[in-house]
């Protein structure tokens, strides 16, 4: 008798793009998640402040998306007093991979594209790193009430890594 212990596929839920086979979604995924970027950004100073600083619209953590694609820490949208807002995630880490964005969402928890990219989604760009504290600006005039959701998404292969499901906080 043989016994045979497989993992299920990293890429069971991407979309391989036209020009990949599943064995080089695979690889290339493999590569990636054993790369570490730590980035660890300070809080800016008007948050900081303890009178007239940033007020938190929405909180949340990061959580797992599924057995291979990991993700654990804080995530919290501020407003600062003239109005601008700021994405904060803190003691991040995720598993790492190709092309990871932030992206905010009116989804609570997405699982896929559609819920991700969904209309009002705001993509706020290339993660920094898979580890720290990381800020990233949210564009002027969005409704910073209106996100459902701060979610890690690899853009080439349409993958959640993680997702945390934000709450609106009394102001």
């Amino acid at each position: 008798s043989q016994t045979v212990v497989e993992d299920f596929p990293m890429s069971a839920t991407a979309d391989i793009p036209p020009e990949m086979t599943r064995a080089e979604a695979e690889s290339v995924m493999v590569g990636m998640a054993k790369l570490d970027a730590p980035m660890t950004e300070p809080m800016p100073s008007p948050m900081a402040a303890a009178d007239g600083g940033a007020v938190a619209v929405s909180v949340g953590e990061f959580r797992d998306a599924d057995s291979f694609h990991r993700g654990s820490g804080d995530a919290a949208i501020y407003r600062f007093p003239n109005g601008e807002g700021v994405l904060r995630i803190s003691d991040f880490s995720v598993t790492n991979g190709p092309q990871l964005h932030v992206i905010l969402t009116p989804a609570s928890n997405p699982d896929g594209r559609e819920e991700v990219r969904a209309e009002g989604h705001v993509d706020l760009g290339r993660l920094k790193g898979n580890r720290g504290d990381q800020n990233y600006p949210v564009p002027a005039g969005a409704d910073l009430s209106s996100f459902g959701s701060a979610v890690i998404y690899c853009v080439p292969f349409n993958v959640v890594f993680s997702v945390a499901t934000l709450e609106s906080q009394p102001q």
